[in-house]
């Protein structure tokens, strides 16, 4: 998986595992889209917190850009839910 990762200029991660993408794992220069979702327990008041797929403090000086986890694409996710969801009543109504 590095072998691809390393030589990727954009990197979509859904991978399901907090924190697996280091440094050593992207190009410098890379633009990261972090779709993971990881929820991992925590001595918070809360008791979890939640993760991406890339470890932020790692990668964070590498990485052109980066959509941090959370409050990176899940609003993006939502409006585009909405949006098919309504697309799909329309073409369901005619």
């Amino acid at each position: 998986l590095p072998f691809y990762t390393k030589s990727a200029d954009i990197l979509i991660s859904a991978i399901g595992k907090s924190e697996f993408f280091t440094s050593k794992d992207i190009k410098k220069g890379a633009v990261l889209i972090d779709v993971g979702i990881n929820k991992v327990n925590s001595n918070n008041t809360k008791g979890y917190k939640i993760l991406g797929d890339f470890k932020w403090n790692s990668i964070k000086e590498l990485a052109s850009s980066a959509t941090p986890v959370p409050g990176g694409i899940g609003p993006m996710t939502i409006a585009m839910l909405v949006e098919n969801t309504v697309l799909a009543a329309e073409i369901y109504s005619l």
